[in-house]
């Protein structure tokens, strides 16, 4: 049971390393992409960073005119020159080194004419010109060297002889080379103080070359974090941590750091570049054909600028190889498009055929189309006869409609009211017999008296007159339930009519109730209300008095309440 969990275990652990191990090369795959993109555009750029170099290098040319000639002030000016040139142009580099020795010269100064020879001695050495510096060297006399150039002296014996052993072809003396060049770094390193760049530098390329990278790397980070990017010594120094990566086999890294360092080559307007080559070598071998030869392009025309023999032939083998690759894939790219081309004007002449059966089928199915449309036409026209009927029929069938609605509804009406005028009858004709009776046993009794009392009193009559109301009240609510609220709605908001408590209609709205019944004759609502004309007239004026609307909408208005 433990084995088994122990087994799980591992396995969950070795997916999570493959995963994140996947992750870190992807994440690695986009930076690097993302920095190709950024260095593509500093190359198209390249030509505003060499302005700024050559607005340095007219400043000092100017303010070199103004000196006077065979001067100290001449003297650095031209050291500065010097120094814009030495990336730039190999050949005004050694111009005005040379000039600086001959003012050194003149001035009788020891100590700036040993500076210059150094300087040129390390810059030839740096080019491929070994004998010249090697000679130059050997003709600086040691004991008359100033103590504070003892390092310069010793670093470029070390720059000569590191270059030479690593490009000779004679391996027998390659191991002479290599064996001066370690002793002169360790006279180097005696004098150096430990914590100075190039102690570091020098300390970098020893454990490197021992093998041991993270060390190496450790250094590099000291150096990296004391430069500033787009600056030559961030160039140089992301330059060697890409070595230190090529050593350790780590490909990707040392293409980054190429990329990086390339990036600050160009925008440092250097024409010795070695970054930029190193990369487009590695692309070409990775198949990233199109950007190798952009890249080696542009650092063939850099080196070209810089007209230094070494560099020239270190890029042209390369050049040549990325080149001859890239021609053949033009000339793929070339007969491929032959090929779609024949393809291409093969299909278009086919279109063609096609357009013209096509055409003729169009035409026929156009005048097919045109006995159609007449067809159409017609139907339609038929449809617009036909839909016009439906319509009257509709209108007539509406108008009938709203007939059988009224018709029914006045049918209700009168049934309703025939039922209750049919009960009223009834029941007054009893109440006339009950009262017959009530009078004949009266006057039977001899009672005259009282018997003319009961026929001459008006309380009878109003009490009958009331129950009539009542009834006739019932009788409408039952066929309008929401009369009061529907006539309200027609009403302002301060007019509305309140009924008091055991009222179901006072006497505004009994006459308005008559006029939805039809009445509006005002000498029968005065007979049935018992008012005279002039009070029901009266009574309607206020009551359309208190309506928003207008008095003869306001009737249609009435008449509409279901």
């Amino acid at each position: 049971m433990e084995n088994t969990l122990n087994i799980k275990s591992a396995k969950k652990i070795f997916i999570l390393i493959f995963f994140l191990s996947v992750s870190n090369v992807l994440f690695s795959q986009n930076d690097f992409s993302s920095l190709l993109l950024k260095l593509d555009k500093t190359v198209a750029e390249s030509k505003l960073y060499i302005q700024k170099r050559e607005d340095r290098i007219n400043r000092y040319k100017k303010e070199l005119r103004k000196a006077k000639p065979n001067s100290i002030a001449a003297y650095n000016f031209n050291s500065q020159l010097f120094k814009e040139y030495k990336p730039y142009i190999c050949d005004s580099a050694i111009f005005y080194l040379d000039r600086n020795i001959d003012i050194a010269l003149l001035l009788n100064d020891t100590k700036r004419e040993y500076e210059s020879e150094i300087q040129l001695a390390y810059f030839m050495g740096s080019i491929g010109l070994y004998k010249e510096a090697v000679d130059l060297m050997q003709s600086i006399d040691r004991s008359k060297l100033p103590k504070s150039l003892l390092i310069d002296y010793y670093n470029a014996h070390l720059r000569i002889y590191g270059e030479i052993a690593f490009y000779t072809q004679d391996k027998r003396r390659s191991n002479k080379y290599w064996s001066i060049l370690r002793t002169y770094s360790d006279s180097l390193k005696s004098i150096l103080n430990p914590d100075s760049q190039l102690y570091l530098q020098l300390k970098e390329d020893s454990v490197r070359d021992a093998l041991n990278f993270d060390y190496a790397l450790k250094l590099n980070d000291i150096w990296i974090s004391n430069t500033k990017q787009g600056t030559p010594e961030y160039a140089l120094a992301t330059f060697h941590r890409s070595l230190i990566y090529q050593w350790q086999g780590n490909r990707e890294k040392q293409k980054y750091y190429l990329a990086l360092s390339a990036i600050s080559d160009i925008q440092s307007a250097i024409k010795d570049q070695a970054s930029l080559r190193m990369l487009a070598q590695i692309l070409y071998e990775e198949g990233n054909i199109d950007r190798a030869y952009n890249y080696i392009r542009f650092s063939w025309d850099a080196t070209v600028f810089y007209n230094a023999r070494l560099r020239n032939l270190q890029t042209s083998s390369i050049l040549s190889l990325i080149d001859k690759t890239y021609q053949t894939k033009l000339e793929k790219q070339k007969t491929k498009l032959q090929f779609y081309l024949i393809l291409i004007s093969t299909l278009f002449v086919l279109l063609i055929f096609t357009l013209i059966i096509i055409y003729k089928q169009i035409h026929r199915l156009s005048n097919a189309k045109r006995s159609l449309q007449q067809a159409n036409n017609n139907l339609n026209n038929l449809n617009i006869v036909l839909n016009k009927l439906n319509d009257e029929l509709k209108l007539v069938n509406n108008v009938l409609n709203k007939t059988n609605n009224d018709l029914s509804e006045s049918n209700k009406i009168k049934e309703l009211y025939i039922g209750r005028f049919i009960e009223l009858c009834s029941i007054y004709i009893n109440k006339i017999d009950d009262f017959r009776r009530k009078v004949n046993a009266k006057i039977k009794d001899g009672n005259i008296n009282e018997a003319k009392l009961m026929t001459q009193s008006q309380d009878v009559m109003d009490e009958e007159f009331e129950e009539l109301y009542a009834n006739f009240d019932n009788a409408f609510l039952q066929l309008f339930p929401d009369f009061v609220e529907k006539v309200n709605e027609l009403l302002n908001e301060k007019d509305k009519f309140f009924v008091k408590k055991g009222e179901l209609l006072n006497p505004e709205l009994r006459i308005i109730a008559l006029m939805r019944l039809g009445i509006n004759d005002g000498s029968k609502i005065s007979q049935f209300l018992r008012y005279s004309l002039t009070t029901v007239y009266n009574y309607r004026t206020k009551t359309k008095n208190r309506t928003y609307l207008p008095k003869e909408e306001f009737d249609i208005k009435i008449l509409e309440i279901s």
